[in-house]
């Protein structure tokens, strides 16, 4: 008799599964996907810019006063989600200084 083969577990999440770490490198990690979900909503703000007065919901002095958290958010959810590789670059560099002997 064969045993069935084994597969591995499905992750239940978006979010990658990270290594147990300190306090610490958690709050450099979370700054660093603060930083990278920033960078990513000042990088879409033009795309919504051009919108003009037909925007996502029909224009107005309302949407463009929610318009750039709706962007803000958009940035967070796409660090969130992995963002673009932006937070672990900086982490590194974070980590570095960190560890580097002082002056």
């Amino acid at each position: 008799m064969t045993t069935p083969a084994l597969t591995p577990p499905i992750a239940t999440s978006a979010a990658p599964i990270l290594p147990k770490v300190g306090a610490e490198d958690l709050k450099l990690r979370q700054a660093s996907r603060d930083f990278e979900a920033h960078v990513l909503g000042a990088l879409l703000q033009p795309m919504f810019e051009g919108l003009g007065q037909a925007g996502l919901f029909g224009g107005g002095a309302a949407e463009a006063q929610w318009r750039p958290m709706l962007v803000a958010e958009y940035g967070r959810t796409i660090a969130r989600a992995g963002g673009v590789g932006l937070a672990d670059s900086v982490l590194a560099t974070l980590q570095r200084m960190q560890s580097a002997p002082g002056p």
